[in-house]
């Protein structure tokens, strides 16, 4: 009996379900962050904003085949 391969499209709806799910975790464990058991900055939560909306931005210039550039991020 033949193998199938997994389709293209296939890959992408498993593979991104999952990365995106993950990355929805990850999101909401920095929502913890703003408890009563940390001390921050407005200038810190502006600077984690910021930080989490361009990899948002990257993400969809990514899709829309542009040219995107690896950052890091530090408080």
């Amino acid at each position: 009996m033949a193998d199938q391969a997994e389709s293209k499209s296939d890959r992408f709806k498993r593979l991104a379900t999952k990365r995106v799910k993950n990355a929805i975790d990850k999101v909401e464990l920095i929502t913890n962050l703003s408890g009563s058991g940390y001390e921050y900055t407005p200038e810190e939560v502006e600077k984690i904003l910021t930080a989490l909306q361009a990899s948002v931005d990257k993400v969809k210039a990514a899709f829309s085949h542009q040219k995107i550039e690896k950052t890091s991020f530090q408080l």
